[in-house]
């Protein structure tokens, strides 16, 4: 396992470094705030350090205004509540009935849900009468997000991307959080004849056909069928519903790993078995069992988060894909030393490595509360090592200049969107609306522990 775990860190000892990211941040937000004109659509990776767009569709303004809440979440500054309640509603309510897209839990979860959830843990009065407001957004958007469905064979399916009706993303795998938020304020997605489709049976659907085709087991699936690696794009036949193979968006190759889709399945899949634990037995769908889902998702979820863990360098810092090309330039040790987002060849991706690192603490809680000590503690000091890492330079972005917070994002390598800088020869020194938004639900999630305070999920 190249990460080199610091099993002394915990929680408390973060605390530091947790105030030290939201003293950064304030002026950060409050900077895009100034200068950001909506016109341009979302803000998704800085450019010389300022926020711009790139038209490709909007599933980033979920973290740009849910930034606005985690800030107030942490500092009580009325400022960004203030700011994300104008915001969310003026420009996030057409998203809610978006029928075109695959990631609602983006969008929709990051902004009407950390509202929701902000003013119940909270017990904000005056805001109050936004709950309903937040409430019926979160219904609405859970049904909407179901019905872009393909059924496949073995009664199993998918939400399908925007690629259309044979795709499937991991990328999806936290959007199931709008499908299980929907459901737990007793929504159903209601069709032809009033017939009543299940928004809990639909979730667990998807989450059982992404770990069975999009993560690998080493079960000689291909001859690239290595332990947790994770495909971006699974496609099918919807003729039969008969999967065909591979494919991928954003990262280097079908039969490569693109390491922020790997992160977002550790995360998806931990945040998913927090939920699923929380439900009583006798709501799961005919056929689905409690314990036999549960197993299926904890097989996934340690798989990939182990393909992280021995595919990261020594800081916890992934580069972009887990075989970009020109890796082997770095030579045949790159991953036993700590990432270098400096060097001449390949970005690494620091975003990756913040989503991840959510995914293996909420991982390791879930073993750790299944008495599976060791193991749970692991994940856990390997996501607390990782925040470490993020939370220092050359990742945290200490420039007051620079809009973004997290340093060295990568957005998509293959098409070349990514800024290069004047006499650098990769993409580095930028952030992304998601990096941001995730080292501070990072930071947020360790600070609960660390304060002792409720832990923050997406359904409580």
């Amino acid at each position: 396992m190249p990460i080199k775990i610091n099993t002394s860190l915990t929680p408390k000892l973060l605390k530091p470094q947790i105030k030290h990211i939201f003293e950064l941040s304030a002026p950060k937000l409050i900077s895009i705030e100034n200068t950001w004109d909506p016109n341009n659509g979302a803000p998704v990776f800085t450019v010389n350090g300022k926020y711009s767009s790139c038209q490709w569709t909007e599933w980033t303004h979920g973290f740009q205004y849910g930034s606005l809440l985690l800030q107030y979440e942490v500092t009580g500054d009325d400022f960004f509540l203030k700011s994300a309640i104008d915001n969310i509603l003026a420009r996030m309510t057409n998203y809610i009935t978006h029928m075109g897209v695959h990631d609602h839990g983006f969008n929709i979860i990051s902004t009407f849900g950390n509202l929701r959830r902000i003013i119940l843990n909270k017990k904000l009065q005056q805001q109050e009468s936004l709950l309903p407001v937040c409430e019926l957004a979160l219904k609405v958007s859970g049904a909407v997000q179901a019905t872009r469905w393909t059924t496949i064979e073995n009664n199993l399916g998918y939400i399908y991307s925007f690629n259309g009706p044979h795709s499937l993303f991991i990328d999806t795998i936290r959007t199931l959080r709008s499908l299980g938020m929907a459901h737990l304020l007793g929504h159903v997605l209601k069709c032809e004849h009033d017939s009543e489709v299940s928004l809990l049976e639909r979730l667990i659907k998807h989450l059982i056909t992404t770990a069975k085709y999009s993560v690998f087991y080493g079960d000689n699936r291909d001859i690239y069928d290595f332990y947790g690696r994770v495909a971006h794009e699974s496609i099918f036949n919807i003729n039969d519903g008969k999967y065909r193979g591979p494919s991928t968006q954003q990262g280097f190759s079908p039969y490569s790993t693109w390491m922020r889709g790997l992160a977002w399945a550790i995360c998806g899949f931990a945040e998913e078995l927090e939920f699923l634990d929380y439900l009583p037995e006798n709501v799961f769908p005919e056929k689905f069992t409690k314990k036999n889902v549960l197993d299926i998702i904890i097989k996934a979820n340690q798989a990939t988060a182990d393909f992280y863990l021995k595919n990261c360098c020594t800081c916890g810092i992934v580069y972009w894909d887990s075989h970009a090309p020109n890796l082997y330039r770095l030579g045949p040790d790159y991953l036993n030393q700590p990432a270098n987002p400096y060097n001449d060849w390949e970005p690494v991706d620091s975003s990756a490595a913040a989503i991840a690192a959510q995914g293996l603490f909420r991982l390791g809680n879930f073993l750790l509360k299944k008495s599976q000590t060791n193991l749970g503690q692991s994940y856990k000091q390997a996501a607390l090592t990782i925040f470490s890492n993020l939370s220092n330079e050359p990742y945290l972005s200490i420039n007051p200049n620079h809009q973004g917070l997290l340093l060295h994002s990568v957005y998509h390598r293959p098409k070349g969107w990514d800024h290069i800088s004047e006499h650098q020869k990769i993409p580095n020194n930028e952030s992304s609306m998601w990096g941001d938004y995730h080292l501070r639900e990072l930071a947020i999630l360790i600070l609960s522990e660390a304060e002792e305070k409720p832990y923050p999920t997406f359904f409580v």
